[in-house]
């Protein structure tokens, strides 16, 4: 318990009422970014449902399923207190993405027994594979939710022509996609399409991957086998230039006593006024610690001045996001 309260937000017009910011568990003990530790791993869960967080996030990706597993023990303590999101359409790298009916069918089915519950709260389609018509992957996921398998239905790193599509043969309760200070392509066309159907945003990598957080000046400082070390944000020279467009971020924190990663969400959290719809961050940590101190990022309210301070910054950010830009949504508008 603490003594101040995250507060609540509905995902969609009707969909599940969440914490105002989530948690991201990809890496929580994938070792995609660095070494993972059991037992701080399960106490940070438990930490961020103590302190409001309900929204836990995961893929049958993340380690080939193993992240899914490591959270069963979780949900069977809490499931009803949580809602669980998880997502299909990474199979493998000899695959690709997969969005066919029957391997959504399976995908479901396996993300089911792994997690060990009996219905999935938020089942999202991971990546879109364009040879598959959007309207025919999102009927599938919606025979899921009339047999009882999934409650409500989401996108990851769709198009806002892709988002409506999806919409009209069934509610979609959250469009997942990078949106940080560093990463605002969603802006242009995605977040106003989410706002027009009543469909929530929930950004991951909220924290440019830790850059935000000032505890990444270089990739010297990443593990050899860091995932993030395969990003051309982190390649030669970008990853200390991105690291220089700190230093607004910087002052703002120390003016208000708080961290840049409280800044940096708090800067999120104000998008939901600019764009009129839900906004639910779902950064990730292994520490309890942090994740007390990100959910207390979203009681903080910037002036319109400091927004106006925070805003050239992705103008300048040095690569791209990923190495392959088609299967994001900005890679396909």
């Amino acid at each position: 318990m603490t003594d101040w309260e995250l507060g609540k937000v509905r995902l969609g017009t009707d969909g599940p009422v969440v914490g105002r910011q989530g948690f991201g568990a990809m890496a929580i003990n994938t070792g995609y970014y660095g070494p993972t530790d059991e037992a701080a791993a399960r106490a940070t869960l438990e930490q961020a449902l103590a302190v409001g967080i309900t929204l836990f996030d995961t893929a049958d990706a993340y380690g080939d399923g193993a992240n899914e597993q490591f959270l069963a023990p979780f949900l069977a303590a809490h499931h009803d207190e949580v809602v669980i999101a998880t997502k299909f359409g990474l199979a493998d790298h000899a695959r690709g993405i997969v969005n066919d009916p029957a391997s959504i069918r399976a995908a479901a089915d396996a993300s089911l027994r792994r997690l060990g519950v009996d219905h999935i709260d938020l089942y999202y389609m991971h990546r879109r594979d364009v040879k598959v018509p959007i309207e025919e992957t999102v009927a599938t996921m919606a025979e899921l939710v009339q047999a009882g398998k999934v409650r409500y239905l989401g996108l990851s790193e769709v198009t806002a022509d892709e988002l409506r599509a999806a919409y009209a043969v069934h509610p979609i309760a959250a469009v997942q996609s990078e949106w940080s200070l560093f990463s605002r392509d969603i802006e242009t066309q995605v977040a106003p399409a989410a706002a027009e159907l009543g469909t929530a945003l929930v950004p991951y990598s909220p924290l440019g991957r830790g850059v935000l957080t000032g505890a990444v000046p270089s990739a010297d400082h990443l593990e050899s086998d860091d995932v993030r070390r395969s990003m051309p944000r982190f390649s030669e020279g970008n990853d200390t230039a991105n690291h220089d467009l700190l230093v607004p971020l910087r002052a703002i924190a120390a003016a208000r006593g708080a961290t840049l990663a409280q800044i940096a969400l708090a800067w999120l959290h104000a998008q939901e006024r600019v764009f009129g719809l839900p906004v639910v961050p779902i950064p990730g940590t292994r520490s309890s610690a942090r994740v007390v101190e990100n959910a207390r990022g979203a009681l903080i309210t910037l002036t319109d001045e400091e927004l106006a301070q925070l805003e050239p910054i992705a103008d300048s950010v040095a690569g791209n996001r990923y190495a392959d830009m088609r299967f994001t949504s900005a890679g396909r508008e």
